[in-house]
């Protein structure tokens, strides 16, 4: 029997027409776009499924890409498909800790729409930026960004892809002097924000403030932090970790081997795009990857996971 974690991307997968076909099949995917509607006082449908100026924007991308992915993933549980433990990537870690029975949707949208304000208005435009690098290891980009100040590790994806964030001019200078070390390619990414920087602290510190007034719940299975790459159990962790994370590196290829470590052998991505198993598949070819993102990918899954 298939061991399976429950994963979902972060901020960048979001696309329109996300959860619209689940919306229209499933009264349970239907549900969560209209509490969350509701409860924000957003047109989800809306946002996630019409062409709009809105849905690349951190402070309504956040919450869209939430409500998306926990529509598919309700579809999912009432397939069967039930993991043993789940975990996210940045944003995806709220969806983590609400399939893992951690926090209500309620919260989970309601703290998720709060993050994205803090996030969008923690820096001025154009002061921070983030880039990917491709072709170093994360000791070799650390030992060259660790020279220049201002510069972090934000994302350790999987072997060759990593992220960094910090101040624009120090990202570029990086960029440079990473390019002479060996990267293949370093890519600028279009985000609003160094996010996963010591810059975005003091968006976590009110990100706290925000979450102590959180309800949190017993988990009913664990989930991945992406803080420190372990597994979950204890819901008293789950307000200081989503404190940290907003400004720590995000550890996925780490939380993906702990995984596997522990047993999992089949990945389930719930969400728009596919890069999530892109990165799985880096990391270890020997796992099981599919990705829920339409009606007929969750019939395809359950079939044959």
């Amino acid at each position: 029997m298939s061991r399976i974690a429950f994963i979902f991307p972060g901020q960048g997968a979001q696309k329109t027409g996300m959860g619209k076909d689940f919306y229209e099949k499933y009264p349970a995917s239907a549900r969560v776009f209209e509490q969350v509607s509701y409860w924000l006082d957003l047109d989800m449908p809306q946002l996630c499924f019409e062409e709009n100026d809105k849905l690349d924007l951190t402070e309504y991308t956040q919450a869209a890409l939430l409500t998306a992915c926990l529509a598919m993933e309700k579809a999912a549980e009432e397939y069967g498909l039930i993991p043993e433990v789940t975990a996210g990537l940045s944003l995806g870690e709220y969806c983590a800790i609400e399939a893992a029975g951690g926090i209500s949707l309620k919260d989970a949208a309601v703290t998720v729409r709060k993050r994205g304000i803090l996030m969008e208005q923690a820096v001025p435009a154009g002061k921070g930026s983030m880039a990917a690098v491709l072709g170093l290891t994360g000791l070799e980009i650390e030992k060259v960004i660790e020279k220049i100040g201002g510069v972090e590790i934000a994302n350790y994806n999987c072997p060759g892809q990593i992220v960094i964030t910090g101040e624009k001019a120090a990202v570029e200078m990086a960029a440079a002097q990473l390019k002479t070390a060996g990267a293949r390619r370093v890519l600028p990414l279009k985000v609003s924000g160094p996010f996963h920087s010591s810059m975005m602290e003091a968006a976590g510190r009110k990100l706290e403030k925000v979450l102590e007034t959180t309800e949190i719940q017993s988990l009913k299975i664990p989930y991945v932090t992406n803080v420190t790459a372990k597994y979950v159990t204890d819901p008293a962790q789950i307000r200081p970790l989503l404190a940290r994370q907003i400004s720590s590196s995000v550890r996925w290829q780490q939380s993906v081997e702990q995984m596997i470590s522990a047993g999992i052998d089949t990945f389930v991505e719930i969400g728009p795009g596919r890069t999530l198993t892109g990165f799985i598949k880096k990391i270890d070819k020997n796992v099981r990857t599919f990705n829920i993102q339409t009606v007929e990918d969750l019939e395809k899954t359950a079939a044959e996971v």
